[in-house]
């Protein structure tokens, strides 16, 4: 895609590594690989660049501020060095590599709000290394949201891919636990949010949303559970009450083939595998974790470490590059229709 006089001035875009014994390095110096076939905005690394070197042998530049990544963009991968070290061995993660990970977060949470940096896009981290270091969130999106001054539930995680975006209403709970977690509050914050950062990161002036029931066909009237008719109904007319155009809830089974897909920006679901199997399903490979609700850009390839196949040069590139997309797409809506608010809930 030829950029526009705006597009080329947003500044260049972070990456952070993510653990150096993941794919993420991989990932990232081949989305590098395809950046014209690709139509790549410039972007630079933020890590260990023997992480890199481990598993790929093209050119690296090492900057030393974001700006220099234009400059060396058409030639080198640009990586903002950090030293962690420690060994860095493909598919072994350590202590020392989590550390490396968490201050490569810091530093590109840092240069997005600051401007230095167009957006930032995370490459997957190791959770089970982070928490041995003292890291106290369910996951990187938390960690962006406090380090942003968002309150957590205004910090929305949608997953999307060309055909299909989704928003998990409660995430990373039981299944159990789910219907005591549900709230006409909460369905009202994230539905907000949603609609917000659908007009403020994809340039959509009037977005349709589409609610999924938690109980088989919606909770056949009551007979099937109750939580339609107590909850989610009564959220969704609030929300037309607000002014979005906001259908539901539907039967979640009938919701994702091709025509329903037609009748809606995004899904709001009820429950993590509820949104999670049907983008996974379309959008595999090409999955982006978009966090709305933030002052910054924030996306992230909806994959995880896959320290299994970690330095085994057969990582697919295909959801960092969308995510990378993403991100320019959602800067240049941004450059476009400047909005000092954020995608808060409650304005």
């Amino acid at each position: 895609m030829t950029l526009t006089p705006e597009r080329n001035a947003i500044p260049p875009f972070a990456i952070s590594m993510g653990d150096p014994a993941g794919i993420g390095p991989e990932v990232v110096a081949k989305a590098w690989s395809v950046r014209e076939a690709q139509g790549l905005s410039p972007f630079f690394v933020i890590g260990e660049r023997r992480a890199i070197e481990r598993i790929w042998d093209g050119p690296i530049a090492t900057i030393a501020t974001p700006d220099e990544a234009r400059t060396h963009f058409s030639t080198a991968l640009p990586c903002l060095q950090l030293d962690m070290g420690g060994e860095i061995t493909p598919g072994e993660p350590n202590v020392d590599g989590a550390q490396c990970a968490l201050h490569a977060l810091e530093i590109g949470i840092g240069l997005a709000k600051s401007g230095a940096a167009g957006g930032l896009v995370t490459a997957p981290v190791g959770k089970t290394q982070l928490y041995s270091i003292g890291f106290t969130h369910p996951g990187q999106t938390e960690f962006i949201a406090e380090r942003c001054g968002i309150a957590r539930n205004n910090a929305v995680m949608m997953l999307a891919g060309p055909t299909l975006r989704v928003v998990p209403v409660t995430i990373h709970i039981p299944i159990r636990d789910v219907p005591d977690a549900l709230s006409i509050d909460l369905i009202r914050t994230r539905a907000l949010v949603t609609a917000k950062g659908l007009t403020r990161n994809f340039g959509i002036e009037q977005p349709r949303i589409a609610v999924a029931g938690l109980n088989p066909h919606a909770g056949e009237s009551g007979n099937l559970g109750r939580e339609e008719i107590d909850i989610i109904a009564p959220a969704i007319e609030a929300l037309r009450a607000d002014g979005l155009d906001i259908t539901g809830p539907h039967s979640p089974d009938a919701m994702f083939h091709t025509p329903a897909r037609r009748n809606y920006d995004a899904a709001l679901c009820m429950y993590h595998d509820q949104a999670l199997i049907p983008i996974k399903t379309l959008h595999f490979d090409d999955g982006v974790n978009m966090t709305l609700g933030l002052p910054i850009v924030r996306t992230s390839p909806d994959h995880g470490t896959a320290f299994g196949i970690a330095g085994k040069n057969i990582a697919s590139p295909g959801a960092m590059i969308a995510a990378i997309r993403m991100a320019e797409r959602a800067a240049y809506y941004r450059s476009i229709a400047p909005d000092s608010a954020t995608e808060t809930a409650l304005d």
